[in-house]
């Protein structure tokens, strides 16, 4: 299924830029930040395994309510990384349009209990998808890439906070196909074509734990059936639609309170950081940019860590979410998940001096906007299909 977009008279000026899975949460915020630049038009690939169509309706709405008329407008492809042909068809649509500019990458299996219960689904999602994905960049000759990967690559990380330069150990599945990728990536870096430049130019944005919504209410985390992140679980258990009992995993870890301390970034915060990354491989080879001191070894290829640098315990982030929603939350403490780590806190420090990001809202912001869309979406993205006639 292919939606077509709205174009504007400024269409045939925008990159166009492929977000696979961006019907998801952090997707679906990326495609808002790109319309929002007028600089590019996002070319969405997504099955709708986790996602709704709806969250594209809302992106192109937002963009509409902050640009008017004028603003670019995305379009949505219903294909499957895994099916080649259809990925294929996808680039092959727009090769006499100007072709696909870039591409940021971030479909994927994402629940790291999960992952370590099904190993094979998330290695031929993660990384057999990706490898079509890939093999259908390389042959429409599309060079520029940002991969949405995660901290999980680096395990139990023995420094904290975390600098991109900490092994990556990932002690999940879910993790490993992550590291996998980004060694896939930086070999198809390490290429030379016949005039000495990587044959690939990519960035990889190891982001920590997004929470929040777009500050309109419109958009936000949806995915289908029971979320398996914390806030959003949170926020349905306190609208009424969740009904499970909230389970902590563990509350042995070395940290504080004892439960696993991760490094929350409000998600607008990490789209724009998506963002920058897509526009540092925008400044032209002949200019200083982000590879210009890359080696033949790692080619064009730069990793960069997404996250605010202050740590948050499980329990801070019920008792956040208590404030911001009056809700008594009651939690079961139960043991701890396989490939669950201690601690997960950015450093991100080169992302600051190189990408010029910084995670700017804090801890209250996320929570308030996340209860804004929960309540202006009390039974989520599958009603407003069924009234809409979409689903």
């Amino acid at each position: 299924m292919t939606q077509q977009p709205y174009l504007n008279g400024n269409s045939h000026k925008l990159k166009r830029v492929v977000v696979t899975g961006g019907l998801g949460y952090i997707g679906s915020h990326v495609v808002v930040s790109l319309l929002l630049t007028g600089q590019y038009q996002p070319i969405v690939i997504d099955n709708c395994h986790n996602s709704f169509p709806e969250a594209l309706n809302r992106c192109a709405e937002i963009a509409r309510d902050e640009m008017g008329s004028e603003a670019p407008q995305p379009i949505l492809h219903n294909v499957d990384l895994r099916d080649h042909e259809a990925v294929e068809d996808v680039f092959s649509q727009y090769d006499n349009k100007g072709g696909i500019w870039a591409v940021i990458h971030l479909a994927a299996l994402k629940a790291v209990g999960e992952s370590g219960e099904f190993p094979l689904s998330y290695y031929k999602t993660n990384v057999a998808g990706t490898i079509s994905l890939f093999e259908s960049m390389e042959r429409h000759g599309v060079n520029n890439l940002v991969f949405s990967s995660s901290a999980t690559v680096y395990g139990t990380p023995e420094i904290i906070p975390i600098p991109e330069t900490s092994p990556l150990l990932p002690a999940s599945c879910y993790g490993r196909t992550k590291a996998v990728v980004e060694e896939i990536i930086q070999d198809l870096c390490r290429v030379q074509k016949k005039d000495g430049q990587s044959s690939l130019r990519a960035v990889s944005v190891r982001y920590f734990n997004p929470a929040g919504a777009h500050p309109s209410g419109k958009l936000g985390e949806e995915p289908r059936g029971k979320p398996g992140n914390l806030l959003p679980l949170l926020a349905q258990m306190a609208i009424g639609r969740e009904k499970s009992q909230l389970k902590i995993f563990g509350t042995d870890f070395p940290t504080p309170d004892g439960t696993c301390v991760r490094d929350y970034l409000h998600i607008m915060d990490l789209a724009h950081g998506h963002v920058l990354a897509l526009d540092a491989l925008a400044v032209p080879t002949t200019q200083k940019n982000i590879f210009s001191n890359c080696d033949a070894e790692n080619g064009s290829f730069r990793s960069f860590n997404l996250g605010k640098g202050k740590g948050m315990s499980v329990l801070n982030m019920i008792e956040a979410m208590r404030k911001a929603t009056g809700y008594d939350y009651q939690y079961e403490i139960v043991g701890r998940r396989r490939g669950d780590v201690p601690d997960l806190t950015a450093d991100p420090t080169l992302a600051e001096k190189e990408l010029g990001f910084v995670a700017k809202k804090g801890l209250e912001e996320m929570c308030r906007d996340l209860w804004n869309f929960q309540t202006k979406n009390p039974h989520g993205f599958e009603i407003a299909q069924k009234q809409n006639g979409t689903i």
